[in-house]
């Protein structure tokens, strides 16, 4: 069927400037070009490298329950990575996490993470069919697998604790089932280590190929008639965007969706913006692996670690480390999961590629969505922790309708920064 002509010529057409080409920033330049802006993508590196593109891929949908909760509280020093957990707190950068976790602390009161667990719940109930929408206007339906995920434990003690966890937990839109024996027998004949037991989750998924998807969403970009700069943002200001090589850009919209880089862009706004680089690691192999293709993600949840097979390789990922986005990497945590790696019988070997990326993440583990008050056209979409592929879809279609002027799919209030006053 033939597109419907567009009767709107170029000079009349609204425009936008998105700072920051993460998953966030790209999806949501793609939301404001198929609703009629002419959109200008400004990204600080050519090579995408941000946490969006090395993560698990996981689509998420489960996690419907903040992470800066009660149960998190209580359960936090078994999680220490000098305890053998995913958590780490590298000492050289007290002065970066101790003002972040006292105000986790705070948003993990259970009055505070109620409200935060209802808005976090509502933003995950659109991210699958956002997702869908997404993969469909770009033409490549099959970027996305919808195919749930597993959890598995490697002790009768974890596998029961875990499941009631699970149990007891708000999982979302998705739905999950113990695995069965014959299950359970393939898993057994996959790793070296014990597993007791297991579920397998339906209604999240993975992204097929994350390098696959960047290319698509900025192959797109172009071809529908945007602009991509490879520029770094020195500051941002009322319809213009000023570049640190002093070229001008201007628009009638900025968004900013710069990660963790965003707080310094809004803080000449009055705004308070209490992130932190929560550092994540992983280890690849390449495309010649010995791991199904069609195995969706697994977590060894008494690891903290997840696997996941791409079209380009077989990726081990883990820890949360809090610390300075600049830091230097901590080899420690890639020795670890080459540890879990080995105890697993993982084929990921030593010549796999080490990554580390740091997730912009907001002390309520919630993410800033909103409009800057008191401009005429600055906005914010970053700060989505964990999140940030699993709701890239979503919150690009939320910020094309809140710069319109039109309702949300979802109340966009809760995400506001105004809320950390």
């Amino acid at each position: 069927m033939p597109k419907p002509e567009n009767h709107t010529s170029a000079s009349d057409r609204r425009s936008a400037i998105v700072v920051g080409g993460g998953v966030i920033g790209t999806t949501t330049a793609l939301a404001l070009q198929r609703t009629g802006w002419t959109v200008t993508l400004v990204e600080a590196e050519d090579t995408p490298r941000a946490a969006s593109w090395g993560n698990a891929g996981h689509i998420a949908t489960e996690q419907a329950e903040p992470i800066a909760s009660p149960a998190m509280v209580r359960g936090f020093a078994k999680r220490l990575f000098c305890r053998g957990g995913a958590l780490a707190l590298p000492p050289r950068e007290i002065a970066t996490w101790l003002p972040f976790s006292l105000r986790l602390l705070k948003a993990a009161r259970p009055a505070r993470y109620e409200r935060s667990h209802q808005a976090l719940a509502a933003l995950l109930a659109q991210a699958m069919p956002a997702w869908q929408r997404h993969v469909a206007a770009l033409g490549e339906p099959d970027l996305l697998r919808p195919d749930g995920h597993v959890v598995l434990w490697e002790t009768p003690e974890s596998a029961a604790r875990g499941l009631a966890n699970w149990q007891a937990a708000d999982t979302g839109t998705t739905r999950f089932r113990s695995l069965t024996e014959a299950e359970l027998h393939d898993w057994r004949a996959r790793v070296r280590a014990p597993i007791a037991g297991g579920i397998r989750f339906e209604g999240s998924g993975q992204i097929a190929d994350p390098t696959r998807l960047a290319e698509t969403t900025t192959t797109r970009l172009l071809a529908d008639g945007g602009t991509r700069l490879i520029a770094r943002v020195a500051a941002v200001g009322d319809g213009e965007v000023h570049l640190t090589d002093h070229r001008p850009l201007s628009a009638d919209q900025i968004i900013v969706t710069a990660g963790v880089a965003s707080a310094a862009l809004l803080r000449p706004f009055g705004l308070k913006v209490p992130i932190i680089a929560e550092r994540g690691y992983h280890l690849q192999t390449g495309p010649d692996v010995d791991w199904p293709a069609d195995l969706p993600p697994v977590v060894f949840e008494d690891r903290s670690m997840i696997v996941t097979r791409f079209a380009g390789g077989l990726r081990a990922a883990s820890i949360v480390e809090f610390a300075r986005a600049e830091a230097k990497p901590d080899p420690a945590k890639w020795n670890r999961l080459r540890h879990h790696i080995a105890a697993l019988g993982l084929p990921i070997g030593e010549d796999a590629k080490p990554w580390m990326g740091a997730r912009p993440t907001l002390p309520d583990y919630l993410p800033a969505i909103g409009k800057v008050p008191g401009t005429r056209g600055v906005s914010y979409a970053f700060g989505h922790n964990h999140l940030g592929l699993t709701l890239a879809p979503i919150t690009g279609e939320l910020v094309a309708a809140m710069v319109a002027g039109e309702s949300t799919p979802v109340p966009t209030s809760p995400f506001e920064l105004q809320r950390f006053r």
